[in-house]
């Protein structure tokens, strides 16, 4: 889908400018502030998906697990939030990865994922790739088997899709 006249687009907030000059920064919080946007952004997520085997639904901090939990709960499967550094009270795995300026670090809890887990992916926006393709390397290095990734949102000039060739990458709307 396109961004011309989707119902996903009147609900997403644009900010000029932010976080630095130039870039439009996409805020998602009016649309997760309306109860209709949000059953329907879920909803939409869901439909993507039907049909495939799920066991487990992971979530990026933090708008990616506001999006994951309920596509959890509708799938029937196991929900796992992926953390930034420091933040999981228990044994993880971590996988470091670049960002436009500098590097970052995701955990996850080692026991997450048992071998051979269908695991679907599930973020608010797809941009550079960089955090999708780093949860991506997490799942493969505790043997889950990624069915896919969805996003309410893509950037498609930023070259997102680019990093996860060889999966299934659903977008609502592109920018």
């Amino acid at each position: 889908m396109t961004t011309a006249g989707h119902w996903m687009t009147k609900l997403v907030r644009e900010i000029p400018d932010y976080p630095k000059p130039g870039v439009t920064f996409r805020d998602i919080t009016p649309l997760l502030g309306d109860a209709d946007g949000f059953a329907r952004s879920v909803d939409e997520l869901v439909h993507r998906f039907s049909g495939i085997k799920v066991d487990r639904v992971l979530g990026m901090e933090a708008r990616g697990f506001i999006l994951a939990a309920p596509v959890a709960y509708r799938l029937h499967a196991g929900f796992i939030p992926v953390r930034k550094a420091g933040k999981l009270p228990w044994a993880v795995v971590r996988e470091e990865y670049s960002l436009e300026y500098g590097t970052d670090k995701l955990e996850i809890h080692r026991d997450a994922i048992h071998p051979g887990e269908q695991i679907l992916i599930i973020d608010d926006v797809l941009a550079t790739g960089g955090t999708a393709e780093a949860t991506a390397r997490l799942v493969q290095a505790l043997g889950g088997e990624i069915v896919g990734l969805g996003f309410l949102l893509e950037l498609d000039g930023l070259g997102g899709r680019e990093r996860l060739q060889g999966h299934l990458v659903e977008s609502l709307v592109h920018y």
